[in-house]
């Protein structure tokens, strides 16, 4: 089991029970084959920059641990969900 960090930017549009429910969703690919620690949503903040014509975002933060498989899961759910317009995943060091 590793100990992974990712954080996902959503459309300033989207309401909060679809920004619950993707948090949701996430947390159910993570608990597959590993656990969330924690959830920190940030709330809408400034962009450093302009991503797909967007100047702020919805940020949400996740720490968890999981299999080595669960962060390409992550990948595939972050690419192919149409709210979701910036995310990364980092494996935290020991």
């Amino acid at each position: 089991m590793n100990r992974y960090e990712t954080i996902f930017v959503m459309k300033p549009e989207v309401d909060e029970e679809t920004i619950q429910s993707l948090i949701e969703k996430i947390k159910d690919i993570i608990e597959k084959k590993g656990s969330v620690e924690n959830v920190d949503e940030w709330g809408k903040r400034k962009l450093a920059y302009e991503v797909k014509g967007y100047n702020e975002g919805h940020y949400v933060l996740l720490n968890f641990t999981a299999e080595s498989s669960i962060p390409a899961e992550l990948e595939r759910f972050y690419k192919i969900t149409e709210g979701i317009i910036r995310h990364i995943i980092v494996k935290e060091e020991e």
